[in-house]
């Protein structure tokens, strides 16, 4: 049950992100954006550990800032293997994997601490 509260969650911080970014990211619908939030999970889940492993030397070299890199290109990659849900270009989908970052967090937050109140 916690898992599917997360994917929607997840599917509304990426809506969020795409009123934020109306020119740079486009999201169809709510079923796409449930699409792409488990597409991004599986994208995240799968490549990016060794996408990290592999870019460790320069990540390490630019003190770990590359790894906005490769959230990006996550992001990215994610928008361009879906049909609802679109990212323009490598900095929208930077900027955009940190907003989505950001209110996937503030919304698991939300919903744990109100679970925790049980």
């Amino acid at each position: 049950m916690r898992l599917i509260v997360h994917w929607l969650l997840n599917a509304c911080a990426l809506l969020a992100v795409a009123y934020l970014m109306p020119s740079s990211i486009a999201v169809a619908s709510f079923a796409a954006a449930m699409a792409a939030a488990l597409v991004l999970g599986l994208v995240n889940a799968v490549l990016r550990p060794l996408l990290v492993l592999l870019t460790l030397p320069v990540t390490l070299l630019t003190l770990g800032l590359f790894l906005f890199v490769l959230n990006g290109l996550m992001f990215w990659l994610a928008g361009s293997l879906l049909e609802g849900f679109v990212v323009s270009g490598f900095w929208p989908g930077v900027f955009g994997a940190m907003l989505y970052s950001i209110f996937s967090s503030i919304l698991s937050s939300l919903f744990a601490g109100r679970e925790g109140h049980r």
